[in-house]
């Protein structure tokens, strides 16, 4: 009996390759291209659909004199513009209104929040329940925020002073133009610090424990801590948290509206508002008003370019 080699000695062997198929790139891209439109498209959709059309109009209707029902305009070019910024000294003072709420703002609620964060960080029991009750306030809607704060100031605040001996707090908070400003920074201030607070400290969680240990046994204090290493490593959410206040501040409403109604007079109105007031409080002026909200986008884009310019080098930096 032949063994298996003799057998198998005359007999060619046969190697098969396995057979693999390469798709093209063209392919590969257009099947991405696909999925990636299948995913985005309704969002995509939604978007064009209520926001990026009507923004191309009102850049249109703001070089006409549209008044919002007519079937006919005339073309006036930047007339408006020239108005606005020329002729309405209510706009010019709604702008240096808002730019001031805005800084305040700014500088307010982000260092109360980063200082909120730090020091709810640092409990180890009671975290959870002081994240709650900070964060809480945002959960209520701007126009609630108002009509409770402004019962606070009508009456609650007189009544205490009475009871309490704190006369200071008998004051025309939303009657009197020199202190209704700071009643509608206090009410923006209670809602929207606990937000920026979650925030900072989501990324405080993110800072090595090891980097603050080793500047503590340099001899660094817990101020020296915050700034030198701390600050440097969330910086991301710095930027992240003065991006959304600076745009929440120049695009308030509802709580201004609803607090004092921009007065006493006019003292208190915010570009918004004025721009709300343009177009449907009885002046019907769509056009022109079109044109203010082109200003306060103008406005918005350039300080939120500069801001995130600058803290994106901080970022790098750091």
């Amino acid at each position: 009996m032949l063994s298996a080699k003799k057998q198998t000695a005359g007999v060619k062997r046969k190697w098969y390759l396995p057979i693999t198929i390469h798709r093209r790139p063209a392919e590969k891209k257009y099947k991405s291209f696909l999925s990636m439109l299948l995913f985005l498209g309704p969002a995509l959709l939604f978007y064009s659909v209520f926001l990026l059309i009507p923004a191309i109009g009102g850049g249109y209707y703001s070089m006409t004199d549209w008044n919002g029902l007519a079937r006919t305009h005339d073309f006036v070019g930047i007339n408006n513009y020239i108005q606005a910024l020329r002729d309405d000294p209510d706009f010019i003072h709604s702008i240096g209104f808002t730019l001031k709420y805005a800084v305040v703002i700014l500088v307010v609620q982000n260092i109360a929040a980063l200082g909120l964060a730090v020091m709810i960080e640092e409990r180890a029991k009671s975290k959870t329940f002081f994240r709650t009750v900070f964060f809480m306030p945002n959960m209520l809607s701007l126009i609630i925020t108002a009509f409770m704060w402004s019962f606070i100031f009508t009456t609650v605040l007189p009544q205490l002073s009475e009871w309490a001996f704190l006369t200071f707090l008998d004051q025309s908070w939303t009657s009197d133009p020199k202190i209704s400003f700071y009643s509608i920074a206090i009410a923006s201030l209670w809602r929207g610090i606990g937000y920026m607070m979650i925030i900072y400290i989501a990324a405080l969680q993110g800072v090595p424990k090891h980097l603050k240990e080793a500047a503590i046994i340099d001899g660094a204090s817990p101020f020296q801590t915050l700034l030198y290493v701390t600050l440097p490593m969330i910086m991301h959410a710095v930027t992240i948290c003065l991006f959304m206040t600076l745009n929440d501040a120049f695009r308030v409403f509802d709580l201004v509206y609803a607090l004092t109604g921009g007065g006493p007079g006019r003292s208190t109105q915010v570009i918004a508002l004025n721009i709300y007031e343009e177009a449907f409080s009885g002046n019907y002026r769509y056009g022109y008003a079109s044109a203010k909200a082109m200003i306060l986008f103008i406005i918005v884009l350039v300080i939120t370019m500069i801001q995130v310019s600058i803290m994106k080098k901080r970022e790098v930096e750091s």
